[in-house]
């Protein structure tokens, strides 16, 4: 049965699109599509697609040659399993109408229905609501996917699956309608997240120290990296690809786009350039891994402010992300946590410094949709405790979530693979692939 029934998901799939076609044409009449807002949201969109392979090549080259393939292919089993789950209800779980603010009504959108037409999200008024539904997909689908690099080289790949979809629909969908959509409890009480700092980076993140913590360590606890210069091609196409993250956030091609799309590659550059430099001076050589660790985090870390910050800030954000990320991994690396890649220390604490910094250095002149207020650092309060507030509350609900879905999970498919084929290598025990 167990092998029919991944089968029969798709048949009914398959039945669905013949009860839902969707066909109809909604005008509402008030819409007032920009070409040139359009034009760069439809390469937003792409920009985003391609940082999930990117993030591939990223995890891949870090692990042991016998488990690459599979640490991709993880990665990139979420772009169709996430694209597949977002055009029948995620997208509906994610924006639809609001239920008490933590959770959309799976009917709003089921089978992508009202997207023929004229409607609009509230938040990108010049853009069709298609459009901005098949740009948030791409955030739906890379969240799932940084998890990945917590449990590499000991989860059975049928298991990740379905914790995958879980995690989609338990976690990052409340979190996403919590934080942007008009009615959810975040974003009401003022939190600022631009583009993914609760919603992307601090899910994943403490959904990684949850995994880690709940697969224990592996049999071979240290290893060479495979490739480190897919390493070095990943983090180049992750920080091509964060630019439609960020500035696509901004949902038009207007002057916010371009203040994020400054703010991001220079929190990249100065993360990037600190983490060497604080490697050297504690007598380490700098290494081409370490620069591209340092360059995520960067990315990471201004994810929440890069449309609520200036340049400057935005320097500081890297610096003092990538120094507290860097102390976080030495201080892994010596307990007992197997966090393989380091998730939870490069994106879980880099999300939450993000926060953080974004409730002391936003200012209401870099966006003026910044009702909540000024930052710490210009004399104002009230913003950072709001976001230390969502910090806190979040953490709770992504890391104890996060568990109890893992737990779930390996009720339903037992999630470590065996000594056996942690030994051969999941590219082989898994796949049947080898390099």
């Amino acid at each position: 049965m167990k092998r029919y029934f991944p089968f029969l998901l798709i048949v009914c799939i398959l039945i669905l699109t013949f009860i839902f076609p969707s066909v109809e044409f909604k005008r509402t009449g008030t819409s007032h599509f920009n070409t040139g807002d359009i034009a760069w949201m439809l390469m937003s969109t792409a920009l985003v697609l391609i940082m999930t392979p990117g993030l591939a090549f990223f995890y891949g080259g870090m692990v042991n040659k016998k488990n690459v393939i599979s640490t991709m292919l993880q990665s990139v089993i979420c772009m169709v399993i996430i694209t597949v789950m977002w055009g029948i209800f995620g997208f509906s779980l994610a924006f639809g109408d609001s239920f008490h603010g933590v959770i959309g009504n799976p009917a709003t959108y089921f089978m992508m229905k009202g997207m023929l037409g004229d409607s609009t999200w509230k938040s990108a008024p010049t853009i069709p609501l298609l459009l901005f539904a098949m740009y948030q997909l791409k955030f739906a689908i890379i969240t799932p996917a940084l998890i990945t690099g917590a449990f590499a080289e000991r989860i059975r790949f049928n298991s990740y699956i379905i914790f995958l979809v879980l995690f989609s629909i338990f976690i990052f969908s409340p979190l996403a309608h919590a934080t942007w959509h008009p009615d959810g409890v975040l974003a009401k009480l003022g939190v600022l997240d631009f583009a993914g700092g609760t919603v992307v980076h601090m899910s994943a993140g403490w959904a990684a120290l949850a995994s880690a913590l709940y697969l224990k360590k592996r049999n071979e606890p240290s290893h060479a990296p495979a490739r480190i210069t897919y390493v070095l091609i990943g983090t180049g196409l992750l920080w091509f690809g964060w630019f439609g993250f960020n500035a696509g956030s901004a949902f038009g091609a207007n002057h916010l786009a371009v203040i994020a799309l400054a703010t991001s590659t220079t929190a990249s550059a100065a993360a990037g350039l600190t983490w060497i430099f604080f490697d050297m001076l504690r007598g380490r050589k700098p290494s081409a891994m370490g620069t591209c660790i340092g360059a995520v985090v960067g990315l990471v870390a201004i994810t929440p402010a890069a449309g609520y910050v200036s340049v400057p800030h935005s320097l500081a954000i890297g610096i003092i992300s990538a120094v507290i990320s860097n102390l976080v991994v030495e201080w892994r690396t010596g307990t007992s946590i197997d966090d393989t890649l380091d998730v939870f220390p490069c994106h879980g604490v880099g999300g939450m410094v993000g926060m953080l910094l974004t409730g002391v250095f936003a200012h209401v002149n870099v966006n003026a949709a910044n009702t909540t207020g000024n930052g710490l650092f210009f004399g104002e309060t009230h913003l950072f405790l709001i976001q230390l507030f969502a910090l806190v509350l979040v953490s709770i609900f992504a890391f104890f979530g996060s568990l109890l879905l893992l737990k779930i999970t390996d009720m339903i498919s037992p999630l470590r693979v065996s000594t056996e084929d942690e030994v051969i290598g999941l590219d082989i025990s898994q796949h049947g692939e080898r390099l």
